[in-house]
């Protein structure tokens, strides 16, 4: 291979609760795959098929940093959510094939810039710079398929300094992960190290400058940002 013009900068990994370093290849998010968070952004109808965005995999901040406050935004909502890391991937996933393409499971904070959102929104155009910003992806530690299995029932929930914000579990989203992996399939080849961020329940709301957010999933662990006063 010839010597690099250019070199970037390393791929972001992910830690596994075993100790392993897991590579990312790509994120790609679901939208609206909990009715009550559907209804409290003003929709009415479930998505049919599911909603998909993408953020850069150096997005990617690790649990328990302690960041700078994102700029352009007055307006910075968390959005606790499932993650889902494949270790291998495919065209045309069947749906009864998918849970064998994952390799475990953690939980993140799909950070986002609501105001850029909205303005967005009115005018019709991309999310992509409200979405995909530096450090929007907070992701906690890696749980082995291996360890803990296929989880579809358990809470998910959002604090911010202590206080309550979503409080959901697992069995209210509308798309299953077998149904998401064999959908996103369709539209892109998937590849290892493709990280799925599924959705969020009801709550959505403001993180302030200073403040903590902590992101749970019953057997997950956490995904803990604190920001610059």
């Amino acid at each position: 291979m010839p010597e690099l013009a250019v070199t970037p900068p390393a791929p972001k990994t992910l830690q596994g609760a075993d100790g392993a370093t897991i590579g990312v290849h790509r994120i790609f998010c679901v939208g609206q795959n909990y009715a009550d968070h559907v209804a409290e952004m003003g929709g009415d109808a479930k998505a049919d098929p599911p909603i998909f965005f993408s953020k850069p995999a150096s997005a990617i901040v690790a649990s328990g940093e302690t960041l700078p406050f994102p700029a352009a935004t007055e307006n910075l909502h968390h959005e606790v959510e499932l993650v889902v890391v494949l270790k291998s991937g495919g065209a045309d996933i069947a749906a009864d094939d998918a849970l064998g393409h994952v390799y475990g499971y953690a939980v993140g904070n799909d950070l986002t810039r609501r105001d850029m959102q909205a303005a967005a929104k009115a005018k019709g155009g991309p999310w992509d710079m409200a979405k995909g910003f530096d450090n929007s992806a907070v992701i906690g530690t890696v749980h082995a398929v291996a360890q803990i299995g296929h989880p579809t029932t358990g809470a998910v929930r959002c604090s911010v300094d202590g206080e309550a914000r979503q409080d959901g579990d697992l069995s209210q989203m509308i798309w299953s992960v077998p149904e998401i992996i064999a959908t996103l399939s369709g539209l892109v080849t998937l590849q290892a190290g493709d990280v799925i961020m599924t959705g969020t329940p009801a709550g959505v709301g403001p993180i302030k400058p200073g403040q903590t957010c902590r992101c749970e999933i019953a057997g997950l662990g956490d995904a803990t940002v604190t920001y610059q006063g």
